[in-house]
């Protein structure tokens, strides 16, 4: 009798040490599932809200594709002055050359905004922006041709464009389409506008092109911005032809804002293939397709451009893009194959693993 009752005391401590594990272990399971879940909704427990998050869809934007038939570049511009300044033109039309040095800024901008007609009258008569420039330069017309340098001097000793901020610029070269016949298609562009900037002893930042504008037959007008691609620019003001740049519609002109234009130099240009230097930056696997705004770095394909929010190159937000190609590289989605039926010793495991993955707070 006493030997059962010294085993059924054993008994009864094995027992409640088997009810504190089983204790500890549940507190302990209690404890990870809260912390998981507020780990994972910790700020909807926090911050309690009815709306529900959705990170809205990127837009894309509906971009028309015009044809410059211009180019306008500087050569050597390190070594460029007002006594010297080269630069290259070329044109696929007939066109007009007109030069104007000191420039007010204000009264270019009115002019730009004029209806094409009235432009091209002011530049038959020889009256464009008369009063509002210090000194006329070169004035010419040529028929189409490749590149050709042209040398530019000042014709006087200085010009007057005060201290920064200036009121005026320094050059401004436009190139008009010599067109004699009225029937313009309204989206033809008729004029490229460059603004030039000379380094001097007042403003020290060197020899460039401050903007150059797009003046279409419509009365249109785009300030052109190249693209930046990953792998380098192969052509820049200075260095190059823009193989590809985009015309943002300048706000302010009497009329409602245009269309952003998509401006190709060349209809040709094999830039936009799927040689390996122009690969996606982030999966270096499909060619880059799409360029991003506002930041216009051309730098990733369609396939990753879902998984971002940011610029890969700038980190900048992107708030709409366009495609500078097609995207038919990427592959086809093939419908989701039916699973084969499992057994019932699978279905019983796999339900009861679905109840612990929904005890501890995880989602399935």
């Amino acid at each position: 009798m006493t030997t059962l009752l010294i085993s059924a005391t054993e008994l009864s401590n094995i027992f409640s040490v088997l009810a504190v594990l089983l204790c500890f272990c549940a507190m302990i399971l209690f404890i990870t599932r809260n912390m998981m879940v507020l780990r994972v909704h910790g700020d909807d427990f926090v911050f309690p809200s009815s709306l529900h998050q959705v990170s809205p869809r990127i837009p894309q934007m509906n971009m028309m594709k015009v044809h410059i038939p211009f180019t306008f570049k500087l050569l050597e511009t390190s070594k460029s002055s007002y006594a010297d300044l080269q630069c290259s033109m070329s044109s696929q039309v007939n066109y007009c050359v007109y030069a104007f040095w000191g420039v007010n800024i204000r009264q270019l901008h009115i002019f730009l905004w004029r209806p094409w007609s009235d432009l091209k009258d002011a530049c038959m008569r020889g009256d464009f922006l008369k009063g509002y420039y210090q000194y006329a330069g070169i004035q010419f017309s040529k028929s189409s041709h490749s590149d050709q340098t042209i040398t530019l001097k000042l014709p006087a000793p200085s010009l007057d464009l005060g201290t920064p901020p200036r009121l005026c610029y320094p050059l401004v070269i436009i190139l008009v389409k010599n067109n004699t016949v009225d029937n313009v298609h309204p989206d033809e562009t008729v004029a490229l506008i460059n603004v030039v900037h000379i380094k001097d002893s007042v403003c020290t930042l060197p020899t460039s092109i401050l903007a150059q504008y797009l003046k279409q037959a419509n009365g249109q007008l785009s300030c052109l911005k190249q693209l930046y691609l990953a792998t380098g620019n192969p052509g820049g003001y200075e260095e190059g032809t823009i193989p590809l740049a985009v015309a943002e519609p300048v706000e302010g002109g009497p009329g409602p804002i245009g269309r952003t234009l998509v401006c190709p130099t060349n209809e040709d240009s094999p830039l936009w293939n799927t040689s390996g230097e122009q690969l996606c930056v982030v999966c270096q696997f499909f060619p880059l397709s799409r360029a991003l705004l506002p930041c216009r770095h051309t730098c990733i394909c369609a396939s990753c451009f879902d998984k971002l929010e940011r610029c890969p190159m700038c980190r900048g937000p992107i708030k709409s893009y366009f495609c500078i190609r097609g995207e038919e590289y990427m592959p086809i989605q093939s419908s989701p194959k039916t699973a084969p039926p499992h057994g019932p010793i699978y279905n019983w495991l796999d339900s009861w693993n679905d109840r612990l993955t929904d005890f501890l707070g995880f989602q399935r």
